[in-house]
This record gives structure tokens, sequence and C-alpha cells, in this order.
């Protein structure tokens, strides 16, 4: 099946190369210019991977990333932020919010290419058939439905919080390095701050409540999940 992308962007020119540039690839896409028109195609069409601009004409695209991440239904879709504003403070906000990449514009289409491919192969990976269940104490993982329940109350996360937890409880008693981390669950070694890391850690960790505390910081290093809930 082809992967459809949506694109958020509200300059024309902008959003004519993309389309081109996508098209050449074999991408089926949908353009649109508002936060409004985005929402109406994301409730009529199936999206492969979103590509939102920040500085929309009814809002900020933080906000659609907000609500689109917050619900069950739509949370697993991935979304790199396109944007011309460079301050580290948004790239951290988008981070927190569960975005799954950040381009500052005026960027490279070929490197945009490549980051959707990668997003886009992780997201394509086979569920497991054996052990699709993982317990650890209160928390439970089904690999296969891709919920996470902790005390039997779910835990909606979004789908690179899901691959960052798993990760580590698959991993449980390892140290993994943010640079690891990075080339492991975001799919690529890219040209990012280990800074996401850390963003994301800190907001899976809020997520997970009780739980979180099993995540443990190994400082200079990295992270790693307790081998044991004792």
């Amino acid at each position: 099946m082809t992967e459809r992308i949506l694109i958020v962007e509200d300059e024309p020119d902008i959003r004519a190369t993309l389309e081109y540039n996508l098209h050449r690839e074999n991408y089926s896409t949908e353009s649109v210019g508002t936060i409004l028109e985005a929402e109406k195609i994301l409730k009529e069409t199936q999206i492969s991977i979103i590509l939102l601009d920040l500085m929309l004409p009814d809002g900020s695209g933080l906000d659609l990333c907000r609500k689109l991440k917050s619900e069950k239904e739509s949370s697993s879709i991935p979304i790199i932020i396109l944007t011309a504003k460079d301050d580290e403070v948004d790239k951290v906000v988008g981070f927190e919010l569960g975005a799954d990449d950040y381009v500052t514009k005026p960027f490279s289409v070929r490197e945009l290419i490549l980051r959707i491919k990668a997003i886009l192969k992780r997201g394509s990976k086979k569920p497991e058939i054996l052990e699709v269940e993982r317990e650890f104490g209160d928390l439970k993982i089904d690999t296969e439905s891709h919920e996470v329940f902790v005390n039997d109350k779910e835990v909606v996360l979004t789908a690179l919080e899901f691959r960052l937890l798993k990760q580590l409880v698959d991993r449980r008693g390892r140290v993994q390095t943010r640079e690891q981390l990075l080339s492991d669950v975001w799919g690529y070694s890219a040209d990012i701050t280990t800074r996401t890391v850390d963003t994301h850690i800190k907001r899976l960790r809020e997520k997970l409540g009780v739980i979180g505390k099993y995540v443990q910081t190994i400082r200079g290093v990295g992270y790693k999940f307790t081998r044991t809930p004792d």
C-alpha cells in the first residue's frame, strides 16, 4: 500500500516543492494550509506521517500536535515538525508533545525524505509472534496492540514513546547510550541533539508514574531500565 503523507504548510511554494519530491519517491500526499483543513483530512483519510508547520493562519502547529498525540486514534501517527523557528525551546516543546522529528527551514528536501523513510521503515516492522506481552512488576506491555498498562490502567504513549520503553525494558539492566537510543529507536543517526532523548525520557517517566523510577539515568553515559522491580 502506498504511504500517504499529510503536508500541513501555509506557504504554497513549499507545499508544491514537497509534493513534487514526495511524488517522485512514489508517496501519495494530501496538502493543506490550515489546522482546520488538516483535521478534516485526518478524519476522512488514513495518513502514514504528518509534515507539520508551526506557524499556521488559524493557530499553532504545536496545538495540533498536542491534540493528535493525546488522542488514542491519532497518537501513533508520526509527526515531523517543519518550521522557520530555530529556538531550542520550540524544539524541546515539540518533542515533549510527542513529535518524532524537527526540521528547521530552510531544509534539505533530500534529508527530509531520508528522515521520512527512516520513520516509516521503523513503523513497518512486523510485531513479534512470540512473547507479545511483557510484564515488569505492575507494568504490562502488549507489543501486538501497542498498549501499556500500569496497575491495570492504560497509559497512552506515542508510537515513539512505546518504542523507547520497549527498547529499555527489552534490554533492562544494560546501559543504553543516548547515541544508541537515537540509532535504535529513532531509526537513524541524525544530526540532532541528544537532548531529544533526554526530553522523551522525561516525558516517558511522567507518563509511567510509579514505574517511572525504574528508568534510571547513568550520569555521563545514558539510561537503563532496572533489571528487577524489587
